[in-house]
Formats: structure tokens, C-alpha cells, sequence
């Protein structure tokens, strides 16, 4: 079992929706990653591990930029980013967005593998 990085409630803002009024302005959106990676280096220097904040830097940059309509795509854009810029083996990402009235929040999870997996 590998060892896992995980970001609970990061906050962002991006535009998306079906409607293109519903793009028209920024809407604030909530992700919590869990990210697999290599066991935990036995020193205590960052450069043997994931950098959390690096990695909600790049995803808040990400979902600012463009529209999107799903937060299906937006999801597979986040899962997509991780496993390309960062040594993580598998991310499960999961999106909340407050649109839907008379409840919490709608969201997505989804769970994707780097390719370069062994």
C-alpha cells in the first residue's frame, strides 16, 4: 500500500456551469484530493515528497483558467494535472459545488492511475 498526501477543502474559484449565465461570473467550488505516492522519505527535507501547497497552487491555477460546463471535466482536468506535474502513483479527486437549492452541494469523485505506474 503506498503512503498518501491528502488536501481536504481547498477552495477555488473558476467558471463553470451548463448555462452560460451560470459561467457569467466566478463561482467558488471545494476539492478534496488523495494523492498515492512513494513511501515517505526517511529524512525530513520536501524534496522526497509531494509539496501540498505546489500541488493547490497548480490546481486553483488551473481551475481559473477557461470555462468549463461539467464539473466532470473539471475533475478529470485536476486528476490529469496531478499525475502529470507531480510523483504521484493514483489521485482520487472529489468536487463539491454549491449550485443545486435545498441541498449542501451536488459533486463528482473520480479516481484515475498514472500510466506510468508500475
Amino acid at each position: 500500500m503506498s503512503d498518501q498526501i491528502i488536501i481536504r477543502g481547498l477552495q477555488f474559484s473558476c467558471r463553470i456551469g451548463v448555462p452560460v449565465e451560470e459561467r457569467a461570473n466566478p463561482q467558488e467550488l471545494r476539492a478534496h484530493l488523495v494523492m498515492d505516492v512513494e513511501p515517505f522519505p526517511k529524512h525530513d527535507r520536501i524534496d522526497g515528497t509531494v509539496d501540498y501547497k505546489a500541488v493547490s497552487d497548480r490546481v486553483r491555477e488551473l481551475a481559473g483558467q477557461g470555462e468549463r460546463q461539467l464539473i466532470e471535466t473539471l475533475a478529470q482536468d485536476i486528476a490529469s494535472l496531478i499525475l502529470n506535474e507531480f510523483p504521484v502513483s493514483e489521485v482520487r479527486v472529489e468536487l463539491e459545488k454549491y449550485i443545486l437549492p435545498e441541498t449542501d452541494w451536488v459533486g463528482v469523485v473520480i479516481k484515475r492511475t498514472s500510466s506510468k505506474r508500475n
